[in-house]
């Protein structure tokens, strides 16, 4: 099993931004008319934009890494607190928020596997884009302690159920820097693990591993630890590590187990900007 050695260095990004004063529309020195239209109010949403640079496997099960662009997405009502978020967290809406109790609709995607990423994959073929919808629900047992899981259907090029389930123990060390870190584990079925870990006849053929079929069940556990610091209400940065091990008909494949590695990590840093806007329906 070849070993994978990766060191990360983060530079202190100082950033200020220019408060922007809005006027308000200028009224009427007259008393307004009764038949004048009162004007209607729209909700206020607060969108978070970001981007994060992620150093993981050029696929999974892979024992070479890669750097890649990741975009970061949250939607909440204005006014509310910035919600915790975890880099295993996939782009979510709330639909029900409260006593420390959420559910919401989420989704993750995929990038496109292509046999020329990398030699081991020579003869494996193409797997296309996912796109994984789903829904999540999150506990807060405690102030410092969320629970969460998702389960989400593949649509491209798999068809499978897949999931996470994790907690995170959020420390607030200050006003603007939060550590959190907990365990992980990914789940779920034949269908979403095949075109990555399974072998045809024909790939077989092509490739020189032997055929192989995967199952359904635990396809991973692990850990993952965060630091995320706020420098005002507007701007944030994050760096984070994350470690999955491979277990089950994942782990045997042969793609993990002549060619890859089981013990999988990730890590990255990342910057978002929060603005406010009005009437998003």
């Amino acid at each position: 099993m070849r070993r994978v050695q990766y060191s990360l260095s983060i530079l202190a990004l100082g950033l200020s931004v220019g408060s922007a004063l809005a006027a308000d529309l200028p009224q009427a020195a007259s008393q307004p008319s009764l038949l004048s239209p009162k004007p209607m109010t729209s909700p206020e949403w607060t969108i978070t934009l970001g981007i994060e640079a992620r150093y993981l496997p050029t696929y999974e099960g892979n024992d070479r890494y890669h750097w890649a662009p990741f975009p970061v997405v949250n939607i909440r009502r204005a006014g509310t607190i910035r919600p915790f978020q975890s880099p295993r967290d996939g782009f979510s809406f709330s639909l029900f928020n409260t006593a420390g109790v959420q559910f919401g609709v989420t989704a993750k995607f995929k990038m496109p596997r292509r046999a020329g990423d990398d030699p081991d994959l020579a003869g494996l073929g193409n797997v296309g884009f996912v796109f994984e919808p789903g829904l999540f629900a999150e506990y807060w047992p405690t102030q410092w302690l969320r629970t969460r899981a998702e389960l989400r259907q593949g649509i491209g090029g798999h068809r499978g159920l897949t999931g996470d389930l994790s907690a995170d123990v959020v420390v607030p060390v200050t006003k603007q820097l939060t550590l959190s870190g907990g365990p992980r584990l990914v789940y779920g079925t034949a269908e979403a693990f095949n075109p990555y870990f399974g072998v045809t006849a024909a790939q077989s053929a092509t490739s020189g591993l032997p055929i192989y079929s995967t199952t359904g069940g635990i396809k991973a556990y692990g850990a993952g630890f965060q630091a995320r610091y706020e420098w005002n209400e507007r701007w944030a940065t994050h760096a984070f590590v994350e470690y999955d091990r491979l277990v089950g008909s994942v782990a045997n494949s042969p793609l993990v187990r002549l060619r890859g590695d089981p013990d999988q990590f990730q890590v990255g840093a990342g910057v978002t900007y929060s603005f406010d806007i009005r009437g998003l329906w």
